[in-house]
């Protein structure tokens, strides 16, 4: 039988981000991680994932909750680090040693 750790395992993301995505979306952690996985292929989906992770970081300040915030900026940190398409997006140059200067 698959688990829900074999589920995120092959998502894509963490555990925490897939538990910010149930989160937001009000679905259970398995259903998110559904989710992650066919957000991931599609075309600006890291965008919206990342949008969903900052959503939460919002409603759990706005309750006064700065725990779990920083749990939440934790895991958009480690969003945003391992998919460099949204440095791209954001007009960020891309990781990586810098072109020769001509």
């Amino acid at each position: 039988m698959i688990t829900l750790e074999d589920c995120i395992a092959l998502c894509g993301l963490t555990e925490a981000e897939v538990l910010a995505l149930a989160e937001h979306e009000h679905i259970p952690e398995i259903a998110a991680a559904a989710l992650a996985d066919y957000l991931l292929h599609e075309e600006h989906g890291s965008e919206k994932i990342r949008q969903m992770i900052v959503d939460d970081i919002r409603a759990a300040l706005m309750r006064g909750d700065r725990k779990h915030a920083k749990e939440l900026f934790s895991a958009l940190r480690h969003f945003v680090g391992t998919h460099p398409e949204l440095r791209l997006a954001a007009g960020a140059p891309p990781a990586g040693p810098s072109p020769p200067n001509r």
